[in-house]
């Protein structure tokens, strides 16, 4: 992903997403499926009109429970999948990730998020960028 899918993150999540959360918010996307998640890679708005996000609107971020925009367990399913393949008893996973190295020819991964950055905090620049999210998911207070 690339883009201004952290900055969408970070609206739904009310100004604040870690690294870790959007980590697991790109996961969560995923398992959106093909169409919603491609639809948010070209306009991040989009997520404003899956059901999934629009079920979490107005309601505060504590009463999400299930619902929460995330899938940290998606991210060990390839990991798992090699070690039933392989029979690999692989704990920490070191036989996988040099599987996808050797698989990947030694090309770097991304260093994360590229295009435009911008700040999400700054509601005019959000209205504009993200109009439907903006609208949906007001920021919030660290306190």
């Amino acid at each position: 992903m690339r883009g201004q899918e952290p900055l969408a993150a970070d609206r739904i999540f009310g100004g604040w997403c870690s690294d870790d959360g959007f980590c697991y918010f790109g996961l969560w996307m995923v398992g959106l499926g093909r169409g919603a998640f491609c639809r948010a890679v070209a306009n991040p708005d989009s997520l404003a009109d899956t059901p999934e996000v629009q079920c979490l609107v107005d309601r505060p971020r504590e009463m999400w429970d299930d619902d929460w925009p995330e899938w940290e367990s998606l991210d060990y399913v390839a990991m798992e999948a090699y070690g039933l393949l392989t029979s690999a008893d692989d704990e920490c996973g070191d036989a996988f990730y040099a599987a996808v190295e050797a698989e990947q020819g030694g090309r770097e991964r991304g260093s994360g998020p590229r295009g435009e950055r911008w700040d999400v905090r700054c509601e005019d620049e959000a209205a504009h960028k993200l109009p439907k999210l903006s609208t949906m998911f007001l920021l919030r207070s660290l306190t």
